[in-house]
């Protein structure tokens, strides 16, 4: 392995006895000068707590801000997406396996200095920068140093994030962010601890977080495996604990699985999707969505009063606009605030997904 990229200082970290100890994540790795993280990108110095993929990435690409998913934030506008490598979780069905599992780091052929990628997208028209593709919480660093870049030029910030952070670490990474889409990958301590090596309540406590205590916009992805998190006992007290602990407008999107890394289990089937939604519905929930299909009804966004419908979605692409052109983020028709951020019209990127390459 050929490690070409240059050690960046981090924060959150502590010294313990020899070894330096990451307080970035749950995981409180403890590593000798040298070693590296279960993440692979955080790595113990002579100095201290270094982060080796800083400024670099796993690619650059231009997409709708749908596909986060986000379907409260200015709908149809376009997103500039980015990640690097490595993660802090173990999940055995990773969709996105080649680049956060990946440990080569001459695989992150482009890079960016964080006003050189702000500049960028200002240049594309981007409402927003999006640090996903993997957890941007392990390349916080960057992550802020980009956000408050784009801050400077009216260019929102969007974190696609397992949530997996620490309360010391947290309120400044989010306090950057616009916006956050949270996966919740189920609702047990066993799927957590079973297949992601992880644990759920630090995701739980990310999530009150970031509702009760902050203005970041929160939508929450759960991706539904078959006979792992599917259960309709499991939907209805996740969707229980969003209606209580959080808000029951809070929006949420059952996704569909595919077979893919170490894990093998069947698709899931739309009708796992649906019958998650009506659940959700049920137990109170205002904004319920399914991804990874096509579901007119689970892409649609409704008024919760009167059922006027509000956005019509064709996977990416808008159709009709039942939102106030005149007072934004109302219902047309019963005048209804609708939680999130609209613009009066909805963007117009539609489904282009555009790669960019981006120089220092």
């Amino acid at each position: 392995m050929t490690d070409t990229a240059p050690l960046h200082l981090g924060r959150w970290w502590s010294q313990d006895g020899e070894k330096i100890r990451c307080d970035l994540c749950p995981r409180h790795c403890r590593m000798k000068p040298g070693q590296r993280g279960f993440c692979f990108v955080r790595q113990a110095t002579a100095e201290g707590m270094a982060l080796t993929t800083y400024g670099r990435s796993s690619g650059f690409c231009i997409d709708p801000i749908e596909k986060k998913p986000l379907n409260h934030f200015f709908p149809g506008s376009s997103v500039l997406s980015f990640g690097t490598a490595g993660c802090n979780l173990g999940c055995k069905f990773c969709q996105n396996w080649d680049i956060s599992k990946s440990r080569e780091m001459d695989r992150l052929m482009d890079a960016a200095s964080p006003e050189g990628l702000a500049a960028t997208a200002q240049q594309h028209g981007c409402r927003s920068v999006a640090f996903t593709y993997n957890d941007p919480v392990i390349f916080a660093e960057y992550a802020i140093d980009v956000a408050q870049a784009n801050r400077a030029r009216g260019i929102k910030n969007v974190a696609v994030t397992a949530g997996y952070i620490t309360a010391n670490a947290r309120a400044e990474f989010f306090e950057v962010m616009d916006a956050v889409n949270v996966d919740l990958k189920a609702f047990t301590q066993r799927f957590y601890r079973d297949l992601c090596a992880s644990e759920i309540e630090p995701v739980k406590d990310t999530l009150r977080y970031l509702v009760h205590e902050t203005d970041t916009w929160v939508e929450i992805t759960t991706l539904l495996i078959p006979e792992e998190n599917d259960g309709d006992d499991e939907i209805r007290k996740l969707a229980e604990w969003v209606r209580e602990e959080l808000r029951p407008n809070i929006p949420i999107h059952f996704s569909a699985y595919h077979p893919d890394y170490k894990l093998n289990r069947p698709k899931t089937p739309p009708s796992t999707l649906t019958k998650a939604r009506l659940i959700a519905i049920e137990e109170g929930l205002q904004f319920v969505y399914t991804g990874n299909v096509h579901d007119p009804a689970g892409d649609n966004t409704r008024c919760p009063d009167c059922n006027h419908l509000l956005i019509e979605r064709d996977w990416y692409a808008l159709g009709q606009w039942g939102l106030s052109t005149t007072v934004k983020g109302t219902c047309a028709q019963c005048g209804t605030r609708i939680p999130g951020h609209f613009d009066a019209t909805p963007g117009q990127w539609g489904r282009k997904r555009q790669p960019v390459r981006i120089g220092q």
